[in-house]
């Protein structure tokens, strides 16, 4: 049973809550909004917007996915500077998009929802500026926007404390730290590290990259748009839909079609990989940054400048393990010790936390600490069993790992706009997935998780604690397929 939908004369308006102010979050208030539902808060717990684009500012930050492909489906941007944007334009970008659409004044900025608890009908939400467990906020519908990456990841490490330099997270980057001069060194080889390794080697004193496994960077170059090319941005904005819709199919047919299981197309990136990696001219040092897993088993790297940065002579690949940090740098389990002014640790993030530690109390009382004792999971990454009216955006098995973010978030929401129309127009005050349905959902999953690239032989941060990974094992087409429409047996409405 598909949706069908009220009359706009009998619509009602619900009070909903938007947990975070990242680009989901920026995203659900101007849906919103342009649905006719103006009676809503983002809840913020940081003191600006942006997500993930205001928490790392670290030197190099640059995103993988190309800046015409990045973007809202409604929000062109003729001002790109490259082919991949770098953090602070992409951050700029969010912060205009929430201005011209009145989104700003609408967010509670340092304000964290702590609790929701489903009663009677309602969710009654706690923040952290609350006293006693007081109820601040009483909406029908929540809708978590609270993304993926946003819990840093810090190594237990011994020591880390008595360094005597500046150490911190890169999602933490001190600005007051000096670089220029000094001898700097990085904990971690994912994209964060590659990005910084490429900015800062060449700028500083000394470089020392400390790598515990190896990783496959696929070569991409990052040219400047030219200004007339940008004009044509401008004057010609159909010029800038083409150029979305090709690259979201060629991304697609290519890189989303490589981890599920092309031969073909994942071919091509190994021997693009494998290419990138022959510019590493000594051999040592390229047998050590030759990893032993299958390319894009890990979230694939891409840079073009990695390896340049890393052969540089003040730029060391440190692949002995770590023993300690002391006062004066990080001991290596060798006995040396590897003398810093300045740790970053590059270390990641906890991509299976989404909305946590946000406690979550559903219908009977269940708890969502509970719910996902064994693992985190959704129906269609967006409901929740016995928890009504509570949409998640890129919650569980998003394919995070196969396509543009906001791209997966729009879909999504426009999927969960269908639910929330149920609601207006009366169909149904509780509205959420089935058990049996999020059940067979997630067997199917799992059923076609084995011809992924992801279950072909590394760790990486798509695993969960019991070694699954929380991904997307299926084709794009099939994604927006699934988007199109909610199937109503697939949820419980009470009316």
């Amino acid at each position: 049973m598909n949706v069908r939908l009220g009359t706009a004369s009998a619509k009602r308006s619900p009070h909903v809550a938007i947990i975070g102010a990242g680009m989901s979050g920026i995203l659900t208030a101007i849906t919103l909004q342009k649905a006719g539902i103006s009676d809503f808060t983002v809840y913020e717990k940081a003191a600006s917007l942006g997500g993930t684009w205001r928490d790392n500012t670290y030197p190099g930050l640059c995103c993988d996915v190309p800046s015409h492909m990045y973007r809202y489906s409604f929000e062109p941007n003729a001002e790109w500077s490259s082919r991949f944007s770098p953090g602070a334009e992409i951050h700029a970008y969010f912060d205009r998009a929430a201005k011209k659409y009145d989104v700003a004044g609408r967010i509670r900025f340092n304000t964290e929802i702590t609790r929701a608890v489903f009663r009677a009908g309602q969710w009654h939400l706690e923040t952290n500026l609350d006293k006693g467990g007081q109820t601040v906020d009483v909406v029908d519908m929540i809708i978590s926007a609270a993304g993926v990456l946003h819990h840093p990841v810090y190594p237990e490490i011994e020591g880390l404390d008595d360094f005597a330099g500046h150490v911190f997270h890169s999602a933490r980057w001190d600005h007051d730290a000096p670089l220029e001069g000094k001898r700097v060194g990085v904990i971690g080889t994912g994209s964060t590290a590659v990005q910084i390794t490429a900015d800062l080697a060449g700028r500083v004193d000394k470089f020392s990259l400390f790598q515990r496994t190896a990783q496959w960077v696929f070569p991409q170059e990052n040219p400047a748009f030219t200004e007339e090319e940008k004009e044509t941005f401008r004057n010609r904005p159909e010029v800038m839909e083409h150029m979305l819709s090709a690259l979201t199919r060629a991304f697609a047919d290519t890189f989303g079609a490589a981890v599920i299981g092309d031969e073909e197309q994942m071919k091509f990136i190994e021997d693009a990989c494998q290419s990138n990696l022959d510019r590493v001219t000594d051999p040592a040092l390229k047998a050590r940054l030759t990893p032993d897993y299958q390319a894009a088993c890990k979230r694939l790297i891409v840079s073009d400048n990695f390896y340049e940065a890393i052969q540089q002579p003040n730029a060391e690949l440190v692949t002995d393990n770590i023993d300690r940090v002391e006062a004066g740098g990080v001991r290596t389990q060798d006995g040396r010790l590897h003398e810093l002014d300045v740790l970053v640790l590059a270390t990641g993030f906890d991509g299976h936390s989404f909305m946590r530690p946000m406690e979550l109390t559903g219908r009977d009382g269940v708890e969502l600490s509970d719910f996902w004792a064994e693992a985190a999971m959704a129906h269609r990454s967006v409901s929740l069993p016995g928890f009504p009216n509570f949409f998640m955006l890129v919650g569980p098995n998003s394919p995070i790992g196969n396509f543009s973010l906001v791209d997966i978030s729009e879909k999504q929401l426009a999927y969960v706009m269908q639910l929330i129309e149920l609601w207006r127009d009366g169909t149904a005050t509780e509205i959420s997935a089935r058990h049996n349905a999020m059940e067979t959902f997630n067997a199917t999953l799992k059923a076609a998780m084995g011809g992924t690239v992801w279950v072909t032989g590394c760790q990486s941060w798509y695993l969960d604690k019991n070694g699954n990974p929380a991904m997307w094992p299926f084709s794009y087409d099939k994604f927006c397929a699934d988007m199109t429409a909610p199937n109503l047996d697939e949820y419980d409405l009470v009316s």
